[in-house]
């Protein structure tokens, strides 16, 4: 394939490299003359390992040749990989200001010189940044005669210092398109490329690529304050964690890592608020541990007020418990939500078939009795019940009973998904 590169910085010039390596044909683009003589020479403008081979190797053999000019490179080629930085400003926001220009200068030249043509981004964007401002800035300069272009995303996951073998074996090639055309453009460019290949929706690519980041940030300071912890404790903090990291069912998984509501029950909550205390009680900042229990009380406020801004009093919850198929309700979120509304002057009603109070025992019946000593006349015997007094459901758990009732909403009976979709979901997976 023909393809220029804008942007020789670390993606770029690691990008322009690879690709040149696998046969294509390369154009590199930067407004720096400096970074464009220097690739041009076989020389990377960056510290990578075997760049500078990879470069070179490219340059003698034809398939990279560099450029400062944007109308040479679109003419050269059928594919551009937008590669420019995006740094951030002082209140967080992404800097755009490098891929406006770069996508101006496309468009000018595609309006000198109107072909089909596939762009796409590469630097890391938030979220509506390709419908917003690439995409725009693109047609505006290209005028009438852009009909025939197409944009996707492709974020970058490489490592500085392992860069040249992420570009290999990424933990997969990540698209965001709705085009199926673009998409298999994208296939072809990454055919040598040694990951699944993963064709998702623009803004969700674009998302994609700060969560991973994200996380990966998480990763490292819940570590850091873990071995703070530990070392206090007396205990070996690299043991810790290696031990913790050999569960890849539950620690080192997707487990737990899908979008829902909050966490309660007898284990979770107490626990955090031990390392908490633990911390505190030897000096250690812990922002992070300290920061979990205040999130998920956000996440329980937030709920309430989405149901109490409907302004409709007669409300019924699919779900008691902590998690559907126990009938825990020790610390449940969905308790603390029940019992919020009802302070507020709800009329609530609960379908929560695993929960009987009469059979509960123990610390789970003596929570109950402190927290909802009225659970019992809040309790609905089936869906029919529930939807028969509720002007708004609220779906608090993935079970069956959540998805009988999803499916016989009234007209104008208004739903609160807690869920975030899981329910509708599962049950269209079942059928």
């Amino acid at each position: 394939m023909r393809v220029s590169v804008f942007g020789l910085g670390y993606v770029g010039s690691v990008t322009a490299g690879c690709l040149a390596d696998a046969g294509h044909t390369v154009v590199g683009v930067d407004v720096d003359e400096d970074k464009v003589r220097m690739v041009s020479a076989g020389t990377s403008p960056i510290v990578e390992p075997g760049l500078d081979e990879l470069l070179t190797t490219g340059v003698r053999t034809g398939t990279l040749s560099t450029t400062t000019s944007a109308h040479e490179a679109v003419a050269a080629t059928d594919v551009a990989l937008i590669c420019v930085g995006t740094p951030g400003r002082t209140d967080g926001r992404p800097d755009v200001g490098a891929l406006e220009r770069v996508a101006r200068g496309i468009g000018l030249a595609l309006r000198s010189a109107p072909k089909p043509y596939t762009v796409v981004l590469r630097s890391t964007v938030l979220p509506g940044t390709i419908d917003d401002v690439l995409i725009p800035t693109l047609e505006t300069a290209a005028g009438p005669g852009s009909t025939g272009l197409r944009v996707a995303s492709n974020p970058e996951f490489m490592r500085e210092g392992t860069a040249l073998r992420d570009f290999a074996e990424p933990p997969f090639t990540l698209v965001g398109t709705d085009d199926s055309n673009t998409a298999e453009t994208v296939r072809e460019l990454y055919a040598r490329v040694t990951a699944p290949f993963v064709v998702t929706t623009v803004r969700t690519a674009e998302m994609v690529k700060y969560v991973s980041n994200a996380f990966h940030a998480v990763k490292i300071a819940f570590a850091n304050e873990i071995g703070d912890l530990a070392e206090a404790l007396g205990v070996d903090p690299h043991d810790v964690m290696r031990i913790f990291a050999l569960d890849k069912k539950l620690n080192v998984s997707g487990a737990y890592l899908r979008p829902g509501f909050a966490f309660g029950g007898s284990c979770l909550p107490k626990d955090v608020r031990a390392l908490v205390y633990a911390a505190r009680t030897r000096d250690i900042a812990g922002p992070l541990l300290s920061s979990v229990m205040s999130s998920n009380e956000a996440q329980i406020r937030r709920a309430a007020q989405t149901i109490l801004d409907m302004k409709r009093r007669r409300v019924g919850v699919v779900g008691l418990a902590f998690k559907p198929g126990t009938d825990d309700l020790r610390e449940s979120p969905l308790v603390t939500l029940c019992e919020t509304l009802i302070g507020k002057g709800c009329e609530v009603r609960v379908l929560d078939r695993h929960v009987s109070i009469a059979r509960l025992r123990g610390a789970n019946r003596r929570y109950i009795e402190d927290e909802i000593p009225h659970i019992a006349s809040l309790m609905c015997d089936g869906p029919a019940a529930l939807l028969a007094h509720a002007d708004v459901i609220v779906i608090g758990n993935d079970s069956p009973d959540a998805a009988r009732v999803l499916g016989s909403i009234r007209p104008g009976q208004a739903v609160v998904d807690l869920t975030r979709g899981t329910v509708s979901r599962n049950a269209g997976r079942a059928a």
